[in-house]
């Protein structure tokens, strides 16, 4: 059974009309970067939860992304928040998207698409992949440009990190900052291994994939492709997934 705790939102950003992220003060448990916990919000039908992911570093004031959802039962509440408000957020975390789960490597891929970046983001602020891995990729899919946030906090955990690219794509809008189209066609025609100057191998590389199911799904296809495997604690493989929905 959950355990809840209250949570006092101390601040919220507003990235586009459906995309916000909220910094809540509340007492949770340790976490691992990379997990997810629960948000709440008592409606006259009672409590209503969903899962979201932490965008911080462990240690740090916990902070969500989240994306509105119209007819939602609680985004919608969600996006009414401000700094002072309240929300209930579940204690313990939870999830296998962490890098102790990861086989040891050469590359890091971190794809997501929409609010499926904010794992990752989580884990290069808590910072053990740059000892994990030598080359680490950031790739985020989404529909709009100003749908790409966090740049500019991304740039400040990696600004001295060398080994470390970070490859927006944007599928319904030219961009001249981000690539064309979706992530999973870039990688059937080898565009995004191009791009980073890396190729995908089962020797070298290991792939965290967060968003849609449909990314998800078809990425892990095309990754079987070129002899990548869904790893799993009991046969050792190259990708690990999360699907946002």
């Amino acid at each position: 059974m959950a355990n809840w705790v209250s949570g006092t939102v101390k601040s919220r950003t507003q990235w586009s009309d459906t995309l916000f992220s909220l910094v809540v003060d509340a007492e949770v448990a340790p976490f691992k970067a990379g997990q997810f916990t629960k948000l709440a919000w008592h409606t006259d039908e009672g409590k209503v939860s969903r899962a979201y992911s932490y965008v911080n570093a462990p240690g740090a004031d916990s902070e969500f992304y989240v994306v509105t959802i119209p007819g939602g039962q609680l985004t919608p509440h969600l996006a009414n928040l401000q700094a002072g408000d309240e929300l209930l957020v579940e204690h313990s975390a939870a999830g296998f998207l962490t890098l102790d789960e990861v086989p040891a490597g050469r590359d890091l891929w971190l794809m997501a698409t929409g609010t499926g970046i904010g794992p990752f983001i989580s884990m290069l602020a808590e910072g053990s992949c740059w000892q994990q891995f030598t080359n680490i990729v950031l790739v985020h899919g989404v529909r709009l440009h100003e749908e790409l946030a966090y740049q500019e906090r991304i740039r400040n955990l990696t600004h001295h990190q060398p080994n470390f690219q970070y490859i927006p794509f944007v599928s319904r809008e030219v961009s001249s900052h981000a690539e064309p189209g979706r992530i999973t066609h870039a990688i059937a025609n080898n565009k995004l291994e191009q791009r980073a100057g890396l190729t995908f191998c089962p020797e070298h590389s290991r792939v965290l994939l967060c968003g849609n199911p449909q990314m998800v799904r078809d990425s892990l296809n095309e990754l079987k492709e070129k002899g990548l495997k869904k790893h799993l604690r009991r046969k050792t493989g190259q990708i690990l997934m999360e699907n946002y929905w």
